[in-house]
């Protein structure tokens, strides 16, 4: 008796197409991505762009932004691995309903939608609190470093600009006398038909960079003049020692890179990399992402006060406790969690091995708040409401960046970087939505 097998009909065509809510069980997250999009979020900025009636009808807005929300929970971000998932992946035809926008299509409908995409974080934010997901019993604060889309290789320090530029400019002044002297000996062996202007590519690229050095370095001694337009510091620094950078002059290790000259270098877990500084304030009961901002800048101390109003801001509310480590500590950041009834618990030093208390190594200011911190921190021990910073804002990024694979921004530019941000944290709070991730 030979053994009956399932029929496998590979050239069997279907009557009926199936139906989208086939594709994927029930309960799927793309079912449930698509079911919020197009019921639960106001789309009336991005559906408001649309107003020509001529031309070809584009892809539905609400379809292609259930689309862009989908891929990034599943960790897909380039716009052309978007479009192939639309081709391949039964998940994202139960979101576009069989549609495939091409990887150009994708793109453009990012960078046009860009700003009121990333605007979205605020509406999820309030479908999560309506789940009973956000409490804002205790948050916790912290920032990670994520690549920009540029090369550390791009980047030229001041000191360098100014040795660069004055090699470039006369090596590009000695080839424009001999592409001037070239030009004459061909207009009198082949006539005049040239306009007698015309550079030759490799006078071009030369002056293009040369051009490039010069913007670049005109921007940091404008960013320079800013800095140092308050009153006057002491003709001494620290230690007497004399003041070595003059003001309005940029220090000659400043550096700025050409790709995307808002990055900036810094130090994250690949050695030193050009990078932003993501921020995050994060719900410790649910580990939804109550808050979050963008900057360039590598340290973390002025970001608490943006974060706390951001909570404010996007829910209304303020949090009870505030937990940090100690790159958030000055006494102005305490000054201001006490000014509005918020409990702290930031780190005064780097954490020790082996002690219960993050009270080890400090450089912060011995302030009365900054002593006071100490010994609430080692008052509480372990016990210390301190130790749920660890469990809830370090496992939000390890899900973003290694679940979920984002280790480089797409984008360039702050503004459009931190727009990219917010998508992601959107996102983010989008699968804290899904009934198993609870």
């Amino acid at each position: 008796m030979t053994k009956v097998f399932r029929p496998w009909e590979v050239d069997q065509v279907w009557l009926l197409p199936p139906s989208v809510q086939e594709l994927v069980p029930e309960g799927h997250a793309a079912h449930l991505v698509r079911e919020l999009v197009r019921g639960e979020l106001d789309l009336s900025e991005i559906l408001g762009a649309y107003v020509e009636e001529r031309g070809y009808p584009p892809y539905h807005p609400v379809m292609m932004t259930a689309l862009l929300l989908y891929a990034y929970t599943q960790g897909v971000y380039s716009s052309r691995r978007i479009a192939r998932g639309c081709e391949e992946r039964v998940d994202f035809m139960a979101v576009t309903a069989l549609a495939q926008p091409d990887f150009r299509t994708i793109s453009d409908f990012r960078r046009r939608h860009l700003k009121a995409l990333g605007g979205l974080f605020v509406q999820v934010l309030a479908l999560c609190r309506r789940a009973g997901l956000v409490r804002l019993g205790h948050v916790a604060l912290d920032g990670t470093k994520i690549r920009a889309n540029a090369s550390r290789h791009k980047a030229m320090s001041y000191g360098r600009m100014k040795s660069v530029e004055q090699r470039l400019a006369a090596e590009v002044a000695g080839w424009l006398q001999q592409a001037e002297a070239a030009d004459v000996a061909e207009d009198r062996q082949h006539g005049g038909d040239l306009r007698g202007d015309e550079l030759p590519a490799w006078v071009a690229d030369k002056q293009q960079r040369l051009e490039k050095i010069r913007r670049a370095k005109a921007e940091l001694e404008r960013e320079a003049r800013e800095r140092d337009s308050g009153p006057p510091p002491p003709p001494k620094g620290p230690g007497g020692r004399p003041r070595k950078r003059p003001r309005g002059v940029p220090d000659e290790a400043t550096q700025r890179n050409f790709t995307d000259p808002d990055s900036r270098i810094m130090m994250s877990r690949d050695g030193f990399q050009q990078c932003y500084n993501a921020q995050a304030a994060v719900e410790a009961g649910s580990q939804v992402i109550v808050a979050h901002g963008l900057t360039c800048s590598a340290t973390d101390r002025h970001q608490l006060v943006p974060l706390v109003q951001a909570i404010r801001a996007g829910t209304g509310q303020t949090p009870q406790e505030v937990s940090a480590d100690c790159d958030y500590l000055s006494e102005a950041n305490l000054e201001y969690l006490d000014a509005h009834g918020i409990r702290g618990y930031i780190a005064t030093g780097k954490q020790q091995h082996g002690r219960p208390a993050p009270t080890g190594h400090h450089r912060a200011p011995k302030g009365a708040r900054t002593q006071a911190m100490k010994l609430r921190l080692q008052r509480g021990s372990w016990r210390s409401r301190y130790r749920f910073r660890k469990q809830t804002a370090e496992p939000v990024f390890g899900q973003i960046k290694a679940a979920r694979g984002m280790r480089q921004f797409l984008l360039r530019g702050q503004e459009k970087v931190s727009a990219e941000w917010a998508l992601l944290c959107t996102a983010h709070n989008l699968l804290k939505l899904l009934p198993q991730a609870g």
